[in-house]
């Protein structure tokens, strides 16, 4: 059962980059998500960046956006630290459904990272993505959309692994954001394992910025 679940992953992080079929493949996903990145590869992402949340963004009547929220893992974690003012935004139905079963979030809207939000500019406190600023996922430009809707002072926290802030713009376009006054560095943790059972390889690790 194992193998058959890594081979899902790779399944969704195959998609190409077409945000169509990556919604697609993660429809079909969504409802044994839960157990297998829990259960099964172990998850301590959401935690970990709920910790650094409490640490940078201690308000509890914040609004936080959680971009690209899947089934609402950050949700449910944030809502249990006592963060109640939570908007989810994903590319996938399905995963927004099985979001909406947690009771974490006060909207859920369909939207994809790398295209135009719609929401005004500073509209939020923080924003949270976790998993998403990814190889096929959500581009480096998505990053500007995420600094336009944040409140300057409020901080952006999201995860990414270190081959892809090397190798795929992303660490240029981190670099940029600064030389520009956009945003400023106020932490980065060190890497660690971020599906410790099932891809004890796979290392993450989680930035902080704060909006200028």
């Amino acid at each position: 059962m194992l193998e058959d679940r890594n081979n899902r992953v790779r399944w969704v992080y195959t998609s190409g980059g077409d945000p169509d079929e990556l919604a697609r493949r993660y429809d079909q996903w969504a409802s044994s998500y839960d157990e297998d990145i829990e259960q099964y590869f172990g998850y301590p992402t959401p935690a970990r960046i709920g910790e650094l949340i409490v640490k940078y963004c201690p308000d509890r009547d914040a609004w936080l956006l959680d971009a690209g929220a899947g089934t609402g893992l950050v949700g449910r974690q944030l809502a249990t630290l006592g963060f109640h003012n939570l908007v989810a935004i994903d590319l996938s139905e399905g995963m927004l459904a099985e979001a909406e079963k947690k009771n974490a979030y006060r909207e859920l809207l369909q939207k994809v990272l790398g295209e135009p939000l719609g929401f005004e500019t500073d509209s939020f406190d923080g924003v949270v993505s976790v998993g998403t600023l990814t190889l096929g996922h959500a581009p480096p430009s998505s990053l500007d959309e995420l600094v336009r809707v944040t409140k300057p002072g409020g901080c952006i926290f999201f995860s990414m692994r270190p081959d892809v802030y090397e190798e795929h713009g992303f660490k240029e376009k981190q670099a940029a954001l600064s030389v520009e006054r956009l945003w400023e560095m106020v932490e980065v943790t060190d890497d660690f394992q971020g599906l410790p059972k099932g891809e004890p390889d796979a290392y993450v690790r989680i930035y902080v910025y704060r909006v200028l």
